[in-house]
């Protein structure tokens, strides 16, 4: 079973070994980080190819334009995950998907239009054009100093040679005319490796700047997303409601309501034979009383699906272990909570981890799951792992999609991994703060 791991943040490595140091480990990662980048350029040279070949292209509509769009969007998605894995600079991503085709429009024309009319799919086909130039240089500057200084090297060996067959050999401002000016070149060549080392991590630092100038939205950009995202959560969350309040309705009307309705008349059955029949009344008593045990049964259900006892009266910790005791296949829990979330994150976070234990017993085909609780930097995260054969997808189950409808109303995300033959990875991430310091574990 493949176990979650615990939240431990996008740090990157010290690029310097210290305040003013130098770290040979790191200019070597450095290194290969920036030729990583330089890859990286080439491919952004070849959707700038595709996406320019796709807008000359003759025929009606916008074509290619489009595909060629999402591939430069997927890019930059890479671009954005080495950014912050490497340098720990985060780039918002787009603020929301690419705008949609207008119907009719045709040309050259139409499509520079389509592209220009949104600010975040202008800036990345700005930022594709630029790249192969621009952000290839930059990628290329410590690797630039390496193969200096191995040329360097090189001729401090055999410069003396090769410039007498080529009539005349230069490194840098250096004339190669003798052996002492080929060593002279030999040591500018070998100082220059160590500066490639010490300039590499900082060169992928600047280039991580540089690309969240180029595809970083703006503040008014972010918000106007924003404000989409709150608008549809809010309508989401006012259908989830009402769907709720309905469900509550039917409940007891079809329930305990009906119940108390037969156990009324069962009483008043009763009253009208207390003198008559005494033995009859004993037996509508009995009725009534297991009518009011059935009743009473029912509303504490209802209570239950719409805030738990434990959960209120132990917390998210112990209530995810007792759903976890529950289940039909063997679930680990792991937990690492510094205190109590509120009550709604609370309760969200609850339901979301039963409907996805619910999932897991009846469509994973599991034999264990691993559910890990933790938080750490404002944001309640919570992973649940099973070794199943795999194939969840959130777009074709309508359980998924209620849990995503249910933590986005929290501004809470959900993200599934789950290729055939598994295992399933879900992970729920829901912004709270905790304010007691209390400590739980498991």
């Amino acid at each position: 079973m493949e176990r979650a791991t615990r939240l431990g943040g996008n740090r990157p490595a010290d690029e310097s070994g210290g305040p003013g140091g130098f770290s040979v480990t790191a200019g070597w990662v450095g290194l290969r980080q920036a030729l990583t980048l330089c890859w990286t350029a080439t491919a952004a040279l070849g959707r700038s190819l595709s996406v320019c070949g796709a807008i000359s292209l003759m025929g009606p509509g916008l074509g290619l334009v489009p595909r060629a769009m999402e591939g430069i969007r997927d890019l930059a998605a890479r671009r954005r995950d080495l950014a912050l894995r490497w340098s720990g600079v985060e780039i918002p991503g787009p603020p929301g998907p690419l705008p949609p085709v207008p119907e009719g429009a045709s040309g050259v024309v139409a499509r520079y239009r389509w592209i220009m009319s949104d600010p975040q799919t202008r800036r990345e086909y700005v930022w594709v054009l630029v790249d192969p130039l621009a952000g290839a240089l930059l990628a290329f500057l410590p690797l630039a100093l390496v193969v200096s200084g191995g040329w360097g090297i090189f001729l401090a060996f055999f410069g003396v040679p090769l410039s007498a067959e080529w009539d005349g050999l230069w490194y840098q401002f250096i004339p190669i005319e003798g052996q002492a000016t080929a060593v002279l070149a030999g040591v500018l060549g070998a100082l220059q490796l160590p500066l490639a080392l010490w300039a590499a991590p900082r060169v992928v630092r600047r280039h991580a700047l540089y690309t969240r100038a180029m595809l970083a939205p703006s503040e008014s950009e972010l918000m106007a997303g924003r404000i989409r995202h709150l608008a549809a959560t809010r309508s989401d969350a006012v259908d989830t409601q009402m769907a709720e309040i309905r469900r509550i309705e039917r409940d007891l009307h079809d329930g305990a309501q009906a119940r108390l309705v037969a156990m009324g008349m069962t009483l008043d059955a009763a009253e009208s034979l207390l003198e008559t029949n005494p033995e009859a009344v004993r037996a509508l008593l009995a009725e009534a009383r297991e009518s009011s045990a059935k009743a009473l049964a029912e509303l504490r259900d209802l209570v239950r699906g719409i805030h738990p006892p434990v959960l209120a009266d132990r917390g998210l910790a112990d209530a995810v272990r007792a759903l976890a005791m529950v289940c039909p296949v063997r679930t680990e829990v792991e937990i690492d909570l510094p205190g109590r979330p509120e009550m709604p994150v609370e309760s969200a976070a609850y339901f979301a981890v039963s409907e996805v234990l619910t999932n897991v017993a009846k469509h994973s085909g599991a034999d264990q799951a691993l559910i890990d609780i933790h938080y750490a930097r404002g944001m309640l995260r919570i992973t649940v792992t099973d070794d199943g054969h795999g194939g969840a997808d959130v777009s074709r189950g309508s359980g998924l999609r209620g849990i995503e409808r249910r933590l986005a109303t929290f501004d809470g995300v959900l993200a599934v991994h789950s290729p055939v033959n598994g295992p399933t990875l879900v992970t729920m991430e829901l912004p709270c703060v905790l304010p007691s310091p209390k400590t739980t574990s498991s």
